[in-house]
């Protein structure tokens, strides 16, 4: 079944619920799919879909840390629930523990020495970890491990 389609069942059932928190989930990612559909001009790939949901995602890490820093905390877990949501049509997670084995391999295959390297040792990271990590906690471990030890590979 495509995502386009489980969005609509899932909605429907969360309307029955009265589960507002996946209502309004859902709905916000509908909307957003809708408008990437509408400027591109043609249906989303599910591959597609998962890049625009992706994005929401991030947006609401980025919430839930301004709200907990402005102590908003009833806002923070709105976010989180609706995350939760997001996350629920994404592909799982990797662990810290894998992230980090693909990082230290990313660093060995781009034979990356400082800081200077990150470039090249992201280039050849994201696209393993896209849509299965959060890209700005790989950005600071690969900026921790390329700082600290000069050499990791």
């Amino acid at each position: 079944m495509s995502l386009l389609k489980r969005f609509d069942e899932d909605l429907k059932a969360a309307m029955k619920r009265s589960d507002t928190i996946s209502l309004s989930a859902l709905r916000m990612a509908k909307a957003a799919i809708k408008n990437v559909q509408i400027d591109k001009g043609r249906e989303l790939s599910d591959e597609e879909i998962l890049s625009v949901l992706s994005s929401m995602a991030k947006q609401r890490r980025e919430s839930i840390e301004q709200f907990s820093k402005g102590g908003r905390e009833e806002l923070a877990e709105k976010e989180r629930q609706e995350l939760a949501v997001l996350q629920s049509y994404m592909p799982a997670q990797l662990s810290s523990d894998e992230i980090e084995k693909l990082i230290v391999q990313a660093i060995g295959e781009s034979s990356a020495r400082s800081e200077a390297d990150m470039g090249r040792v992201m280039k050849l990271l994201m696209p393993k970890v896209k849509g299965v990590a959060d890209g700005k906690w790989v950005n600071n471990r690969v900026k921790e491990l390329l700082s600290s030890s000069g050499t990791s590979a």
